[in-house]
């Protein structure tokens, strides 16, 4: 049960910053952006979940049947994450690369506090429990103290798990699996790192969502493990019957003038390459909706569409379709997992050589984040873009990727990678 209250602010992004730095004081937190992007598909601008009542925690071993049933049980909202390495539960396949982050595979709560935003408007839900917290809590985030511009105390030194030379001679392997027709599409990730690192999980996210101002922003925080993502790109959403897909495929640098960027995009829209891979993904992602979808409903809404973001140009497509009002979420989430973005075409084939080329466990990275509503309806971003923190280990990570097809070149495959890195590596290494 929870208690609604609906307040007026004067000043939303000053309180969105001061509500995320109330926060911290608690181990699970769960805040996700819009950035006031102009989206067709927004229920919120921002929601903040904090205190979790319930959890779970799993590894990938019937992990979407333990959350059905945990989804089921609490009947409220739930905030959490799914790890990429949860295709080895419902596929036939392993993750046995290195993980320096050791995040669970999968992670949901069920917050006691709840803060919704659409535009001057703040919607709290409390459970019961904690209902008279309301107005307390609301003068302490009024009052809470900006720790935002903290100086970090040492310097950092991003490695790379696969060094340039190594890249390309593994993208060589890749085309070789292309041009067997083993797979047609595979998106090949790499990992920056450091080690023996500590940073302020909250100044580096403030500053990687203030460079990059991205549609599906996050930060989350379980106990000491860490997500701070700039991700533009939208995995799922459930609204009633109504289900949404947005794949990124093709991307470009932006330029310093309108002129020069308006250039790069007209290019991008018509690069054969690109499109054939955001193309590809879309043929993909039609046919994972179409297990759940009612028949004939599954529709492309828009194809290969070119969008700005402040760091890059990115073509994108949406893909729709309508389920039966007694469908399940989990299994909309499970019939399409791993995102196909992030995979490649033939799915299962792509996952297998993606297991044996790249050199690190993807985890979080490459999962989804957001929140699942006690109705079925739910909203789930793509980690990309993202940094990873495990602070007990004192480990910090990165990965960035792009997608192999038989036209590809390895060398522009590598500058497209240090171009999606940028944002990260600016922030970590000030």
């Amino acid at each position: 049960m929870r208690i609604q209250k609906k307040i007026t602010v004067e000043n939303p992004e000053l309180f969105k910053k001061k509500l995320l730095q109330w926060s911290l004081q608690f181990n699970d937190v769960s805040w996700l952006d819009s950035n006031d992007y102009n989206q067709n598909y927004s229920s919120y601008d921002a929601l903040l979940a904090v205190d979790a009542f319930t959890c779970i925690q799993t590894d990938f071993m019937d992990s979407f049947d333990k959350l059905k049933e945990y989804q089921k049980t609490t009947d409220d909202w739930i905030f959490g994450y799914l790890s990429y390495d949860l295709k080895n539960d419902t596929e036939d396949l392993k993750s046995t690369n290195f993980d320096g982050l050791n995040f669970p595979d999968l992670y949901f709560f069920q917050p006691k506090k709840l803060f919704l935003l659409k535009g001057n408007e703040v919607e709290i839900h409390y459970l019961k429990m904690v209902e008279n917290d309301i107005d307390h809590d609301l003068n302490s985030i009024k009052y809470s103290v900006d720790s935002s511009e903290e100086q970090r105390d040492q310097d950092i030194k991003i490695k790379l798990r696969i060094h340039k030379d190594e890249y390309f001679n593994k993208v060589d392997r890749m085309l070789e699996y292309i041009h067997k027709g083993a797979i047609y599409e595979a998106n090949f990730c790499q990992e920056f790192f450091a080690e023996n690192t500590t940073i302020n999980p909250l100044t580096t996210y403030f500053k990687l969502n203030r460079i990059s101002n991205p549609p599906f922003a996050s930060f989350f925080k379980f106990n000491n493990n860490f997500l701070l993502s700039a991700s533009p790109e939208r995995y799922l959403k459930r609204t009633n019957n109504s289900v949404i897909s947005q794949p990124i495929k093709g991307t470009a640098k932006r330029a310093d003038n309108s002129i020069d960027d308006n250039i790069l995009i007209q290019s991008l829209s018509k690069d054969e390459k690109e499109r054939s891979e955001n193309i590809m993904i879309v043929d993909l992602v039609r046919n994972d909706l179409s297990k759940t979808a009612i028949k004939g409903s599954v529709k492309v809404e828009e194809l290969c569409k070119i969008y700005t973001f402040d760091q890059v140009h990115h073509m994108i497509s949406t893909i729709t379709s309508e389920v039966d009002k007694n469908i399940n979420p989990i299994d909309i989430i499970r019939t399409t997992f791993p995102m196909g973005s992030m995979t490649g075409a033939p799915k299962i084939s792509a996952m297998k050589i993606i297991e044996e080329l790249e050199e690190t466990k993807r985890g979080l990275y490459s999962g989804t984040v957001g929140y699942f509503r006690s109705n079925g309806d739910f909203d789930f971003n793509v980690v990309i873009r993202s940094i990873l923190y495990n602070a007990s280990k004192k480990y910090v990570s990165y990965s960035v990727g792009s997608a192999i097809t038989a036209k590809s070149d390895p060398l522009k495959e590598y500058e497209e990678c240090l171009i999606k890195a940028k944002a990260m590596r600016e922030v970590l290494e000030n």
